[in-house]
Formats: structure tokens, C-alpha cells, sequence
């Protein structure tokens, strides 16, 4: 007998370790299977069943529901009161379209069999196969853009890269995600790591480097403990080292932990960290493709952009265009957070509707007061008021209301929420995180605190907002990196759509 436990971060921090530990006691015949997460946050901890090669579910359970869950033979019955049936019956998957989560949840994360039996590998087999100018072409070819916030197109990046010539190139991975309401790159890292590891050697393949790091943050022990035994195994089953699945070809990967600064998940910044050095941001040019790691050539990658790699590479760069409308091409994981019934990573295609999100996948509020605002792109994103609910996600629509896709993250409010405040935070957060170095993100940020509390307190509110405005401008076109550059982006766009709760 098989169950299935998640030992996502969610899911253990829900119970997940004592649930395990109680069927192994209850019940020591049967064989535990720890996975990821299937993404259904408010279900954890989720226990799976299989039964003639159909997963069947229980959720969320408590140490309390084992006893109960034996008695009603649930490895044999849906009689529970927790039963949710057969998982690829619940709705809530089947509307979404899952390329980088697919094997999420459903394998064990360091078993290279089961990777393998899932299609794993099945796009580096196809890159150790080609020239790397072709593996370029394939990723410039499918429309892939940078999915750590910026929207940068993929192809650009590995070319620069690629073109260079130099005696060490690298690749590294930015796992930092520090962004509030974010967790896809926890879950990869934790529920499929062999993922990444063949993202980065694919683009190492292309690019010509040989060496990989990923910045991992100190606050994800599980996800660190994980992919530290995966790179173990890689390196043990060839998968990593002198010859990549018995060909000529190397490349090695390191995990670094942060040490929990926000601004490190700025690319500069990150790198200076890797390097043993304060993490703070540097001047461009050089950009980091051409003198990055080191002053070498480095292709800095969100963990989710390099995940989308393999799927490429597997089924051909116009398979993955056909997800997407517009520029905005493939799949996203989108984070749903805050108060939020539902709350969760739902990945798919682009173009989907934030109502989609966060009334049909999210259930709406928690408090089930009325929607007010939604926070998308971390906690440098915009905010914006349940009227445009229907955008759909993608990055021009977005940026042309000032607002981005970001790394996916979605954090609802109702109408209990007082956007002042909001802005106000935005700029403290600015101030705690900012690396120092330039002016107007160093001082600018902690003059817009100041002048925020005026506003609320109901001082020379006019002034002081013709103020605030001034002062948006002054960091977005004076700050060094997009710390404070994009500071602005929340306090805009609560002015905008919130303006009574300035007092205007």
C-alpha cells in the first residue's frame, strides 16, 4: 500500500510531518511517498491514494483523521468525510494548463525514475543533440521572457551570452524570492528539482558555460535540504559533472544560501553577493551578460524562466507558443495570497483574466466582505481596484495601466483595506530593503514615509501629495536598479485608484 504526503513547506507547516509520522505508526505496512504540492494551499495537508493507476485524494488532514481514514478503508473507499475523489476530476486543476508545474505533487522530487517516467530529460536529450546556436534559436523561436519580473525577452539574453568569448561563462539561477505572496520557485525547488537542474544544463549547452550556481534564500530550509540531495543524485547518475549522460559535454551546479536581503534578488546585487561581497547593487553597463559572475559572461535566470526551458526544448518552440496571446507567450505560475478563500499557485497560459484568478480559482475573499483592491507583482506592484478585475495577465496589457505581471504573485484585499496605508508601507519597505547606494532610493524612500504619514494625519494633504508625486519621479528616474525605480508603482497607482483614501 502507497500514500502519497506532501512535505511542501505549506503542508508541513499545516501538520504534514505528524500526519506521516502517524499513518507510519497506525499503519507501518504502508509505503509513505513524500512529494510536492499540488498547489492547493487551503487543502494541506493532502493525503493521496492510489488506486489502478488513479490518484485519489483526502484533505486537509489532521493527526485526528488518520484513525478515522483507516477505519473507512479510504485506500479502498471515498467514504470520508474528507474524500475530494479522483484528483484529475478536481476542477480547480483541470482549468489550468500546467507545463512547468506538471509533475508538481505527483512524483517523488528525488527519485530520477520517477523524473524520468514523467518525460524528465526528454529536452536535454534534444539539446545534447543539436548545435548550441540551435538550442537559441528554439528558446529566441518560443517567445519565452524573463519570469522574474522584468519580462526581458530569453533568446536576447542567451545570445549575448552565447556570443562572448571568454575562459569561464556561467549560469545563474535567482531563486531569492524574496516578493511577498510568491512561492512558485519554493515549490519547484522543493516538489521537482531535477527540473531546474536540466534548465540550467540546457542552457549551459547553449550558452557555453560550464558552471552554475543557484542563490537560494536562507529562509527555505526545506527546498535548500532538497535540492541539495537532488544535486547529489544528479551528479551520481551522470546527470551533472565531466559527462553529462555519458556525452563530452560538463557542467556543474552549486547551491549558495542568501543570507535574506531582499535587494539580492536584484541581479547585480546577487552577483556581488556570490562573489563574497556586500550585496548591493551595480552601475550598468557592463551588463552581467557580457561581465557578470566574476567579470565573466553570466546569464542570470529566474528559477521559473530556466523551468520553462526543458518543456521547449521537448516539444518545440511553437508548442509553447500556442499558450499566450500577444507577446506574452507560455504559461505563468500565478501565486494566489492574502485574503483569499482559495489561496494557491495556479499556472496557466497567459491572458488569463485576474477575475479568473481570484474569484473562480481564489473563491473570492476569506472574510467574504466585498473585493477591493489587488496587489499583482509582489510588493513593488501595482495595486488595482476590483473594476478591472477582467484584465487579462499579460505583460503589455498590464504595463499599459502601469502595472506588471512580476514574478506572478497576487495578493487580495476587501474593503477593509486603506490604501494610504498601503503606499505608505511601500515606501518603509523600500527604505528597509534598499542597499544604500544611490540617493534617491536611500533618502527618497524614507522622505515619501515621512511625508505619507502628513497625508494620513490629514496635514497640507494637497501639498504633500503634489509632493509625494514629485518624489516618484525623482526615484524612478534616478534610482540605480528597480528597488527603488519601482517604488513608485504601488503609491501611483493607490493615488490613482483610491484617491479618497489620500482625503481627496
Amino acid at each position: 500500500m502507497k500514500i502519497y504526503i506532501p512535505l511542501d513547506s505549506i503542508a508541513v507547516a499545516l501538520g504534514a510531518d505528524d500526519v506521516a509520522a502517524e499513518f507510519a505508526a497506525v499503519a507501518p505496512a504502508m509505503q509513505i511517498v513524500r512529494t510536492g504540492s499540488r498547489g492547493m494551499s487551503w487543502l494541506e495537508p493532502l493525503v493521496e491514494v492510489e488506486r489502478n493507476g488513479v490518484r485519489y485524494g483526502f484533505g486537509p488532514i489532521a493527526v485526528r483523521d488518520v484513525v478515522s481514514l483507516m477505519a473507512k478503508n479510504f485506500m479502498e473507499s471515498d467514504e470520508h468525510d474528507l474524500a475530494l475523489g479522483s484528483m484529475d476530476s478536481i476542477t480547480w486543476l483541470k482549468r489550468q494548463q500546467r507545463l512547468i508545474f506538471a509533475r508538481c505533487g505527483i512524483t517523488d522530487p528525488l527519485s530520477l525514475v520517477d523524473y524520468k517516467a514523467h518525460n524528465g530529460l526528454a529536452g536535454l536529450r534534444k539539446a545534447l543533440a543539436v548545435a548550441p546556436d540551435n538550442i537559441v534559436d528554439e528558446v529566441t523561436t518560443s517567445g519565452l521572457r524573463g519570469r522574474g519580473g522584468a519580462g526581458f525577452p530569453a533568446g536576447i539574453k542567451w545570445k549575448t551570452v552565447a556570443d562572448q568569448t571568454a575562459p569561464q561563462k556561467y549560469i545563474v539561477c535567482n531563486a531569492d524570492e524574496g516578493d511577498s505572496g510568491t512561492f512558485a520557485d519554493r515549490m519547484i525547488l522543493e516538489g521537482d528539482p531535477f527540473l531546474l537542474i536540466e534548465g540550467m544544463i540546457i542552457a549551459g549547452l547553449a550558452t557555453g558555460a560550464t558552471q552554475g550556481f543557484v542563490y537560494l534564500r536562507s529562509e527555505y530550509p526545506i527546498a535548500a535540504n532538497i535540492f541539495s540531495e537532488a544535486l547529489k543524485i544528479a551528479y551520481a547518475n551522470n546527470l551533472l559533472g565531466d559527462t553529462i549522460l555519458g556525452s563530452d559535454k560538463s557542467f556543474t551546479i552549486e547551491l549558495f544560501i542568501g543570507a535574506g536581503a531582499y535587494i539580492c534578488g536584484e541581479e547585480s546585487s546577487l552577483l556581488n553577493s556570490l562573489e563574497g561581497k556586500r550585496g548591493e547593487v551595480r552601475a550598468k553597463p557592463p551588463i552581467p551578460a557580457i561581465a557578470g559572475l566574476f567579470d565573466q559572461p553570466t546569464l542570470v535566470h529566474n528559477t521559473i524562466s530556466l523551468c520553462s526551458v526543458p518543456v521547449i526544448l521537448a516539444k518545440g518552440a511553437p508548442y509553447y507558443r500556442d499558450f499566450g496571446m500577444g507577446k506574452s507567450m507560455g504559461t505563468m505560475p500565478f501565486q494566489i495570497a492574502g485574503n483569499v478563500k482559495h489561496g494557491g499557485l495556479v499556472e496557466c497560459a497567459f491572458g488569463v483574466t485576474l477575475r479568473t484568478l481570484v474569484e473562480d480559482f481564489g473563491g473570492g475573499t476569506r472574510s467574504c466582505r466585498p473585493l477591493r483592491a489587488v496587489q499583482v507583482g509582489g510588493p513593488l506592484g501595482a495595486y488595482l481596484p476590483a473594476s478591472m478585475l477582467d484584465l487579462p495577465m499579460d505583460y503589455e496589457t498590464l504595463a499599459a495601466r502601469g502595472a506588471g505581471v512580476g514574478h506572478g504573485g497576487v495578493v487580495v484585499f476587501d474593503d477593509t483595506v486603506n490604501l494610504a496605508e498601503q503606499a505608505r508601507y511601500a515606501f518603509e519597505f523600500c527604505a528597509h530593503e534598499s542597499c544604500g547606494k544611490c540617493t534617491p532610493c536611500r533618502i527618497g524612500a524614507v522622505r515619501g514615509a515621512e511625508t505619507m504619514e502628513k497625508i494620513i494625519a490629514g496635514e497640507d494633504v494637497a501639498d504633500n501629495i503634489d509632493l509625494v508625486r514629485d518624489l516618484c519621479y525623482t526615484m524612478e528616474d534616478g534610482s540605480l536598479c528597480a528597488m527603488g525605480g519601482m517604488t513608485p508603482i504601488p503609491v501611483r497607482s493607490a493615488l490613482e485608484h483610491f484617491a479618497k483614501d489620500f482625503g481627496v
